[in-house]
């Protein structure tokens, strides 16, 4: 060695680097042992395959000559063939996939390698979990091609990226067999609650006794609209319905507002579930019964698996990312949206609103399905209902021509429900049976994929921003008229509709809010 090296410690030849595997590039996760005993394994037990079936699919494996074998494996277990190296041999030359496997000698080779099947399930997770892995990775490196490309939205991007995880998280969620005592136990609790609410609900229960009737509750992956002109009480019914849910069931909700925030909800459900009146509650004007009657009530409220969010004017890209997120997180089982027209599709230049309204009502469905949940979204109905003709309690009575904007709205939705309410439009009696209107709302199943269609009423308690069962107990003052619902009488009839939304008369309030 030179003195001149051998003298300066800087210019000593550095020590031989050692070579890992980021010097050889990444490979991804494989494990070809694996895939050879989990190949083996079936070849050589004929009750093997069903011990696996739920885990592995072809592209499961890494190696395509694997992926080969398994789908011949497949073929045989679906034609309900014995599986073994001969049939499958003999499947593969049938196939003209028998070169491309390995051939015979392969196959065989295949058996020799395993001793037993005691721990295929196991192998056969740790194959699933590779292959869930190179998913990932392949899921993520699309992401980030698109995340360079400047024309990519970047919305749209998160959404899409968001939507492939969790397809990938619901394709690998597996249930186990159950021994049939934990079944029968969930059947009896489903019994109870069916006689609990006077039928037999197989879905959510609104908590209206004849809706629930005609429904058997809101089925799973069901989109429901439900309709109606300004002041019906849309938004008012749907409340009623999430306390029922919520509150009395203990389901948990999630309620999208786009139109009122989240203390304009609240102050609706205190007045819903206190039974205090509007105007009490945004002034703080209380008795000290009603006090007394708010801090009893208002811990049903709080302790409700109920979720709220007040985001204006929210993508339906944006609302998909959240829905998803409260079904995995907060294992919400209901979803409603106040109100459709509401909604946008994140910003994109449609040729009319229409269009962009049947690309929402369709992700919504689609939405539906793919989280197995029942979304019930408000929709606005276009002004043919008032300019219509006829008299009676069915002159102004709303058809599904009349939903707005959109007849894409009324082919995707499963079930579509109206909000009528005659006393609006000053009509008080029933015209065929002379019978009391007043504080009544009729909701009218116009649509119904799974069932009948029908028609129902529901008492209306405007001063609590509250439907309710028609035979629920309620004061006799109200029923006598005292607190009927002066929000939609015409000023003929003695009340008159304040320009922020509520009306008032000499004995009663409906809140705007």
């Amino acid at each position: 060695m030179p003195a001149s090296t051998a003298n300066n410690p800087r210019r000593k030849e550095a020590a031989p680097r050692k070579v890992g595997a980021n010097d050889m590039g990444k490979l991804p996760p494989q494990a070809l042992d694996m895939e050879e005993s989990v190949l083996g394994a079936l070849m050589l037990d004929k009750e093997a395959f069903s011990m696996v079936s739920d885990l592995l699919r072809a592209d499961s494996f890494y190696s395509d000559k694997h992926r080969r074998i398994f789908e011949a494996l497949v073929s045989l277990s679906v034609k309900d063939q014995p599986i073994d190296l001969l049939s499958v041999t003999d499947r593969l030359r049938t196939l003209g996939t028998l070169d491309e496997a390995g051939g015979a000698a392969y196959l065989s080779e295949l058996t020799r390698k395993v001793a037993s099947t005691a721990h295929l399930r196991y192998h056969a997770q740790v194959v699933a979990q590779k292959a869930t892995a190179r998913e990932l990775i392949r899921m993520a490196a699309e992401v980030e091609e698109k995340g360079y490309d400047d024309t990519q939205d970047v919305d749209e991007l998160l959404e899409e990226a968001e939507g492939k995880i969790f397809a990938i998280s619901q394709r690998n969620q597996k249930r186990d067999v159950v021994k049939i005592d934990s079944v029968l136990s969930a059947a009896f609790s489903r019994m109870h609650k069916a006689a609990e609410n006077k039928g037999n609900i197989s879905g959510i229960p609104s908590g209206f006794t004849l809706l629930d009737k005609i429904t058997s509750g809101w089925q799973k992956s069901d989109l429901i609209i439900i309709a109606a002109r300004p002041a019906m009480g849309k938004t008012a019914f749907v409340l009623s319905m999430a306390k029922n849910i919520a509150v009395n069931y203990q389901v948990p909700v999630a309620m999208f507002s786009l139109e009122m925030s989240n203390v304009q909800l609240a102050n609706r459900l205190i007045m819903n579930v206190c039974e205090i009146p509007g105007e009490k509650i945004k002034n703080g004007n209380l008795t000290q019964e009603e006090w007394a009657q708010l801090d009893h009530k208002v811990g049903e409220l709080s302790n409700a698996p109920l979720y709220l969010d007040d985001t204006p004017a929210m993508s339906i890209l944006e609302f998909r990312s959240k829905a998803r997120k409260l079904v995995r997180e907060k294992h919400v089982q209901i979803i409603i949206i106040d109100y459709l027209q509401l909604m946008n599709a994140n910003g994109v230049n449609f040729g009319s609103r229409e269009q962009e309204v049947s690309i929402i009502s369709r992700n919504l469905k689609a939405l539906a399905k793919e989280l197995d949940i029942p979304i019930i979204a408000l929709s606005q109905l276009n002004r043919s209902v008032e300019q219509r003709g006829g008299t009676g309690i069915t002159g102004k009575k709303p058809q599904l021509s009349d939903l707005r904007e959109s007849g894409a709205i009324e082919q995707d939705a499963d079930i579509v429900c109206f909000i009528h309410r005659p006393e609006y439009y000053g009509i008080t009696n029933d015209d065929k049976t002379s019978r009391s209107l007043i504080g009544l709302g009729q909701i009218i199943v116009a649509k119904h994929r799974n069932g009948a269609t029908d028609d129902l009423w529901l008492r209306f308690r405007a001063q609590y921003a509250k439907f309710q069962n028609e035979d629920d107990a309620i004061p006799s003052d109200e029923l006598n008229g005292v607190f009927h619902s002066k929000m939609n009488q015409s000023v003929e009839g003695g009340y008159v509709e304040t320009s922020d939304g509520a009306s008032v008369s000499g004995d009663g309030y409906a809140p705007p809010f």
